[in-house]
């Protein structure tokens, strides 16, 4: 398959994905809303978006980090070598995941309530 369909079709299923995932979210907090689920789907629900949202605090520390570790090495070309630039990558990465973990264990503690 030639890039010219490829790059279309990417684009047009990533946008049908995120129209799905709205659409889903949108019901999902109407039938809560008017009460039509019990009290043990609600608690599900509202763990599961809490869950996304740390997530996404996730994966916006380790993309921030690898964007760091590359502005570093851009900045100081001469320190660092194609695979110097990835070995920052991957420790800048390790360092986002290691600190997401911990805020993510006090976020998690059973005696922590949920946050919407």
């Amino acid at each position: 398959m030639s890039e010219e369909i490829l790059i279309p079709a990417i684009i047009f299923s990533a946008i049908v994905a995120t129209i799905k995932i709205i659409t889903d979210t949108n019901t999902r907090n109407k039938l809560i809303e008017k009460g039509m689920v019990d009290e043990k789907v609600k608690s599900l629900f509202t763990r599961q978006a809490y869950l996304q949202r740390l997530s996404s605090l996730k994966w916006g520390m380790v993309l921030v980090s690898i964007g760091l570790s590359l502005l570093i090495s851009y900045i100081w070309p001469n320190l660092f070598t194609d695979g110097g630039t990835i070995g920052l990558m991957f420790l800048f990465a390790g360092i986002a995941f290691l600190i997401y973990y911990s805020i993510a264990q006090k976020q998690l503690e059973p005696d922590n309530e949920l946050k919407e």
